[in-house]
């Protein structure tokens, strides 16, 4: 818990217009009785299947120090019940006055791909000058958003927001709440193709990220995206005051001169704004070095520190689904072992590829093999079955030998890699049971094992199955 109070009983009276019997504090805000922390504000949100009144008592028990409902519940203290006609438009606006309290540099960040790291990124960087605040997990939709604006402690002295869209409208009223001074376009591609007719509208779509800066403030856009010009002049349209480009550009603001890559890290010389750097980003990968130039364009905007900032990409770690990796000994005896890299957290054109791609760029052992296990990626609509065939020369060029496939789009790419790629062991699966029996069957010391699907895919229980393998796990559990 926080020694602060997040928020006081009398704030939340002026927020919801509501009388508070008593005065008590909260430390928290929650909307999941589950991971409810003492001291937090529980708001009872209610949808189609459920109900968060149901889970009121719950949230007491876990320590809650009071809640947000749209009706009286009996059993719980009725002096820490704040009745309001909408639970989700109270947390809005909660969230809005988590804003209004703060007059720190906030930072907003979308994007095809590559919302999360860039959002973690830019945590690091700044947190090593001062308090930052940011969304937790992909915490970035009309909930998400709102719930991290309600958790932003009014002493922060920098805000991070990752916002997500689907469809053209939703950034335009997510960034409403925000209000950023700074907001980053990590890059566009195919994603949610399913809802747009064509690439051209999720650039509009993505670029509604600008329309309610405050006083004008600055968009950072990638200038190596085939839209750049588009975004642009959506931000010019908007009123943006500044735009600062990253890229590979030698025309862009931020650029990289060189890179280099190592076994679990990225080494950059960048010129930042005129200025010349150079500094490691603790991810490996080609995307995580344009996404360390989107948050060092960034962290220049808002006046922090260029080192300080550097010293915190280097410390970054992958997040479990998005990159992380681990070291899986399944025989002791004969210290055999495979590297697990799990990226099972969802999937579009883009991140498949560039999972792929730094898949590619690993160093295998002795007689191990670089193997993808792919499943579908989703909300692809027509183009669906093209897109998953356009993987086979990234896995081919990335040279991976073994490909476990499942999913009805999947079929396409495997059958399309027997006929143009005869080369690639490719073994397609009807279902994920199917595949993971396959899989753990094959394996082989020193392999080195990528997982990546969309997370109607579940491919995060091949990832658990194959974790648990690892006898490493048994001589500890022994040992202690």
């Amino acid at each position: 818990m926080n020694l602060l109070p997040l928020w006081t009983s009398k704030e939340l009276e002026a927020v919801f217009g509501v009388d508070v019997a008593k005065s008590w504090n909260s430390y928290g805000v929650s909307i999941d009785s589950r991971t409810i922390e003492e001291g937090d504000l529980f708001f009872a949100l209610s949808g189609p299947n459920f109900d968060g009144h149901t889970y009121v008592k719950a949230a007491f028990e876990s320590g809650a120090a009071g809640v947000v409902v749209n009706r009286i519940i009996e059993g719980v203290p009725a002096e820490r019940q704040i009745i309001v006609n909408d639970v989700m438009q109270a947390l809005v606006e909660l969230g809005k006055a988590g804003r209004a309290r703060v007059n720190v540099p906030i930072i907003a960040v979308t994007g095809s791909v590559g919302k999360t790291g860039t959002k973690e990124a830019l945590k690091a960087a700044l947190s090593r000058h001062r308090k930052t605040h940011a969304s937790v997990l992909s915490y970035n939709n009309d909930v998400g958003v709102p719930l991290s604006l309600a958790r932003m402690p009014y002493d922060a002295e920098y805000g991070v927001f990752e916002m997500g869209m689907n469809h053209a409208g939703e950034l335009r009223e997510l960034v409403k709440l925000v209000r950023p001074d700074v907001s980053i376009i990590t890059t566009v591609e195919l994603a949610h193709s399913e809802f747009f007719e064509n690439v051209e509208e999720i650039a509009d779509a993505k670029a509604e990220i600008f329309t309610s800066m405050n006083n004008g403030g600055t968009a950072i856009i990638n200038f190596d995206n085939p839209h750049f010009e588009r975004l642009k002049q959506r931000a010019n349209e908007a009123g943006v005051k500044k735009i600062v480009t990253f890229g590979n550009n030698d025309l862009a603001d931020v650029k990289v001169l060189r890179h280099f890559f190592h076994d679990t890290c990225s080494c950059i010389i960048a010129e930042v704004m005129g200025k010349v750097m150079t500094y490691k980003v603790g991810m490996l990968g080609y995307h995580w070095v344009m996404n360390s130039l989107a948050v060092l364009a960034a962290v220049d905007a808002v006046g922090a520190d260029l080192g300080l900032s550097g010293l915190g990409l280097a410390e970054l770690q992958p997040l479990v689904g998005r990159g992380r990796r681990e070291r899986v000994y399944f025989d002791i005896a004969s210290e055999s072992s495979f590297l697990l890299i799990d990226e099972s957290y969802n999937a579009n054109p883009a991140s498949m590829k560039a999972a792929i791609k730094t898949l590619g760029q690993c160093e295998t052992e002795h007689v191990g093999r670089k193997i993808a296990v792919l499943s579908d990626m989703g909300e692809l609509g027509e183009q669906a079955d093209e897109l998953h065939r356009e993987l086979a020369p990234v896995l081919d060029d990335a040279e991976v030998e073994q490909i476990f496939a499942v999913g009805v789009h999947m079929k396409h790419l495997a059958d399309y890699i027997v006929h143009q790629f005869p080369t690639m062991n490719v073994n397609y699966f009807n279902d994920k049971d199917a595949l993971q029996r396959a899989l753990l069957h094959d394996i082989r010391d020193g392999d080195i094992i990528m997982i990546k699907g969309s997370n109607s895919g579940g491919m995060s229980s091949v990832v658990k199955k194959l974790q648990s393998l690892d006898r490493n796990l048994d001589l500890q559990a022994a040992s202690s």
